[in-house]
């Protein structure tokens, strides 16, 4: 699976630009705007076609899939941790009406370490980061879990198989895209890279 997250300052055409990448075969678009109020959250998923509102994932304000009919929620890592005893009955709530619960992770020992159950994992950095400078990679390999664990940071084309030999089911991408001077181009290639080695692998 590909995780493209949202870019977190509003680009030029942006919408337009993230109907490109829905039709190009995009399922899972996290919504990460830290600077935008609910107000603003709403206005976004408003220029979005309601077709494609069953593959967004929020980060922030998860009431708003009380009035939109979107794929999930994220957990960061502070409001994971915030939420302590109450974490497994907060993931649940979500998932018993049939959507996604995601969370952040950068530390191996504290993915291992998690007792709630997640539908997949984001671990980073993986690799150097493509959109946040001086953002190390970190190496992970997974290989050893059995939980879905999303590698993210400084994927591109270029870092597929090997993030994907470290045993991540599926890659999370920001810069690659967003950074890209094409970013339909650039998601179109990782997904045909991604589909070519996952049948290999299969």
């Amino acid at each position: 699976m590909i995780v493209l997250i949202a870019p977190e300052q509003d680009l030029p055409e942006e919408i337009a630009i993230l109907h490109g990448l829905f039709e190009k075969g995009l399922d899972y678009y996290h919504l990460r705007k830290p600077f935008k109020g609910y107000e603003e959250h709403v206005a976004y998923l408003n220029q979005i076609d309601s077709k494609y509102h069953s593959r967004i994932v929020v980060h922030y304000y998860h009431e708003l899939l009380n009035d939109f009919d979107l794929k999930g929620v994220h957990l960061q890592e502070q409001p994971r941790i915030a939420l302590g005893e109450q974490l497994t009955s907060y993931v649940e709530s979500f998932q018993i009406k049939g959507k996604t619960v995601s969370s952040s992770f950068h530390e191996l020992h504290e993915l291992e370490a998690v007792e709630a159950t997640f539908d997949y994992h984001l671990l980073s950095p993986v690799f150097a980061s493509i959109s946040k400078k001086g953002y190390e990679g970190r190496g992970f390999d997974v290989n050893h879990l059995t939980k879905k664990v999303i590698g993210m940071g400084g994927i591109q084309v270029e870092t597929l198989h090997r993030t994907l030999a470290l045993g991540f089911k599926g890659v999370g991408v920001l810069g690659g895209v967003w950074n890209a001077a094409h970013p339909v181009k650039s998601f179109t290639a990782i997904r045909e890279e991604f589909a070519k080695f996952t049948e290999e692998v299969g």
